[in-house]
């Protein structure tokens, strides 16, 4: 296992992480970006890159939060269809959305080839799966709209997906070939590095521990120095805090957990998801699942909000597996771990410029590894051109969830219901 960073898959398997020293003494830099996760991450690459003084903060060590820990699927989209997107946003900004977010997974991976980052990246398609007759209906709806705009989309029938995933559970799902799944720790350990070649700080066990104005720009106190920068950037995601007042009551944290088989003999590889692409649900709750390089089944979805680092603590998964696979019985499964994604009541990504010079950028409502990749550049834009530069993205006010304290117990009961539906097929 990888140091400072919770049991994993990938804390076993990743790439070797890159040298992040805490911050040592004070500081002066143009911008702080606090949170080194996808964002964070790409973020100051992308700043570093045009000549900009960036620095990283990082709690703990990059790829430590749900950047290191999600299921490694690199999805196309937002959360609702093109035409909903154009519906909410308007003619100007709504394509643009969706012309950035359903290409996100292209960035992704053209990023990690210009980069060189070793990270099991795998462009093989993401299959959007549904089991039911209504759910094969939204998936037709979804699969019309991405053809009417010229997206390379394809309709896939019950036939289709039986012999592509293994599995007999499903009447249609829509295959987006750009999306696919990488090892996510590896990733992040590789955007680290190229912020850093590019000329960015990025240091780890550096927690912001209070944020303040200062000379006209911001100073961050962490526990070994002050960093004061001109602007900042706010990239905690499922992790948020109370750093900067009222941004953790903008969302609702939920722990998703994956659970992974020992490496599949060949023979047995083949018969389970032999597309090779990475597959979400819709259901009331989401299950997702990939093969890996070493042949290993990923298989992931909500679970308890608590920590979890076995897989007996999601053995739900694992029996869900069994049912779409019975040749896995027998099979041991060697890891289980989950980690904190962020959820927004609209189930849009939300950026914040919450006082000048600060942007906030978080809540990719499970579709982050490409979502939050892709915000980079969008932020870095913000950055440099100020309230003039237009983003793909729209920039909205802070809003705070009603009885935010209660999130917990509502989550575990829409999860708990959630779930005995998806399995009954209602």
């Amino acid at each position: 296992m990888k140091k400072n960073l919770p049991p994993s898959l990938y804390a076993d398997t990743a790439r070797p992480p890159v040298d992040t020293p805490p911050v040592d003494g004070d500081r002066r830099v143009s911008v702080a970006v606090i949170g080194g996760g996808f964002t964070g991450l790409s973020t100051a690459l992308h700043l570093a890159e045009q000549g900009t003084d960036v620095t990283v903060l990082e709690a703990n060590e990059p790829g430590w939060g749900a950047s290191g820990r999600n299921g490694g699927q690199v999805n196309p989209g937002l959360k609702h269809d093109p035409a909903q997107v154009e519906a909410d946003f308007g003619p100007d900004l709504g394509p643009r959305m969706v012309a950035m977010s359903w290409g996100a997974p292209d960035f992704v991976f053209d990023l990690i080839q210009r980069q060189q980052i070793t990270c099991e990246a795998s462009q093989t398609g993401t299959l959007r799966a549904a089991y039911s007759e209504a759910g094969a209906a939204e998936i037709r709806a979804s699969y019309e709209q991405g053809a009417q705009r010229g997206m390379p989309v394809q309709l896939l029938d019950a036939g289709a997906l039986r012999t592509g995933t293994g599995a007999d559970r499903y009447a249609a799902a829509l295959l987006d070939p750009r999306g696919g799944h990488l090892n996510p720790l590896g990733y992040a350990c590789g955007l680290a590095q190229a912020a850093m070649q590019a000329g960015a700080k990025v240091h780890g066990a550096s927690p912001a521990l209070s944020v303040t104005r200062q000379d006209g720009g911001w100073a961050v106190r962490t526990p070994t120095g002050t960093v004061q920068a001109e602007q900042l950037v706010l990239a905690t995601n499922g992790y948020t805090d109370g750093l900067w007042n009222g941004l953790r009551r903008t969302l609702v944290p939920v722990y998703s957990g994956v659970v992974a088989t020992e490496p599949l003999p060949e023979e047995v590889a083949r018969t389970i998801m032999p597309m090779a692409s990475s597959v979400y649900e819709i259901g009331k709750v989401t299950v997702y699942y990939r093969i890996d390089r070493g042949n290993r089944l990923l298989m992931g979805g909500r679970c308890r909000q608590s920590d979890a680092e076995t897989p007996e603590q999601m053995a739900f998964l694992v029996r869900y597996a069994l049912r779409l696979w019975p040749q896995l019985r027998g099979f041991r499964w060697t890891h289980g771990w989950n980690g904190q994604l962020a959820v927004t009541t609209d189930h849009y990504p939300h950026i914040h410029e919450p006082a000048d010079g600060v942007l906030a950028c978080l809540g990719y409502n499970g579709r982050g590894v490409a979502m939050s990749s892709a915000m980079g550049p969008q932020l870095a834009k913000r950055v440099l051109g100020g309230k003039a530069a237009e983003i793909d993205m729209p920039i909205t006010d802070l809003k705070e969830i009603p009885f935010h304290g209660l999130w917990k117990t509502a989550v575990a009961a829409r999860i708990t219901y959630g779930r005995i539906r998806d399995y009954l097929s209602v």
